[in-house]
């Protein structure tokens, strides 16, 4: 296996990167990398007070912009202030393993975090990106099933495992998509999935895995998928992570999402549901 390491990392003087959840896990260190080869990183986080002390301790040019990616009006605030462009997205945010609640906007709170907000800021962003968005997905989006009907849980029994696999599927799906439409409008963007295998970040302080970390990797490796991703000449849609058995741990490479990842019919419908649910909210 090609050991690709943050060592790979080509020097991105002049750019500029937005990192979502960035102020811990795996955010924390993609924002720490790439503004340590030289990216303007702006560290997109809901705690201001704790972005800025992360941010404290990283070398190189950081910025700190308060953004709460479950809450629509605060992504709408986020977009509408931003001038300049943006080289790279990368959309890390998210949470799992919670009880069912809603948010301000009545959305599931899985759903809105990793799903419905990220969608809604990268659309919103997307005249000023010039290079690549990335959206952080799991493995876990393969046990993912859609439901067209019913995204915002409002009639099925919640299951929040269900609802995690879900949202990364929809996250798999939007990328899909989002590139087929940038192909289309022949743009030179490029959309892109990648997903850490599985790391011991505070997201999923239960996991039982996290109890043999010679199986798994740590959150350092965790985001070399997403920096791959991110910096690597690789096609739009590119599936990257671990290259291990299961794509649990090992060095960043392209795999293969699920065959509903690659569901161009279901990418479309989904595209549209979303565009139908933000209206309603």
């Amino acid at each position: 296996m090609t050991k690709w390491t943050a060592a790979n990392l080509p020097d991105l003087s002049g750019r500029t990167v937005i990192v979502t959840g960035a102020s811990a896990g795996i955010g924390l260190v993609t924002a720490r990398e790439l503004a340590r080869v030289g990216a303007h990183v702006v560290l997109a986080v809901r705690d201001i007070q704790k972005g800025e002390a992360v941010a404290s301790e990283m070398t190189g040019s950081t910025e700190v912009r308060q953004l709460d990616i479950s809450n629509l009006a605060s992504v709408r605030a986020y977009a509408e202030a931003w001038t300049g462009d943006i080289d790279i997205l990368i959309n890390n945010a998210g949470i799992m393993d919670v009880p069912l609640s809603r948010t301000a906007d009545g959305l599931e709170s899985i759903l809105a975090t990793n799903y419905i907000g990220p969608r809604l800021l990268t659309t919103l962003l997307l005249p000023h990106v010039t290079g690549r968005v990335v959206t952080v997905s799991s493995q876990l989006h393969r046990f993912g099933h859609l439901h067209l009907d019913d995204l915002n849980w409002t009639t099925r029994e919640y299951k929040t495992g269900d609802a995690y696999a879900e949202s990364k599927l929809m996250g798999a799906l939007f990328s899909l998509e989002l590139q087929r439409r940038l192909i289309a409008e022949g743009s030179s963007v490029r959309s892109m999935i990648a997903h850490p295998g599985i790391a011991p970040t505070k997201l999923a302080p239960r996991n039982p895995l996290n109890r043999l970390p010679f199986l798994i990797n740590g959150v350092e490796d965790g985001a070399l998928p997403t920096l791959f991703a991110a910096t690597e000449d690789i096609p739009g849609n590119s599936y990257v992570g671990p290259g291990g058995p299961g794509g649990i741990s090992g060095f960043p490479k392209i795999g293969r999402a699920s065959k509903a990842a690659r569901d161009m019919d279901a990418a479309a419908k989904l595209w549209a549901a979303t565009e139908d649910l933000l209206v309603r909210v």
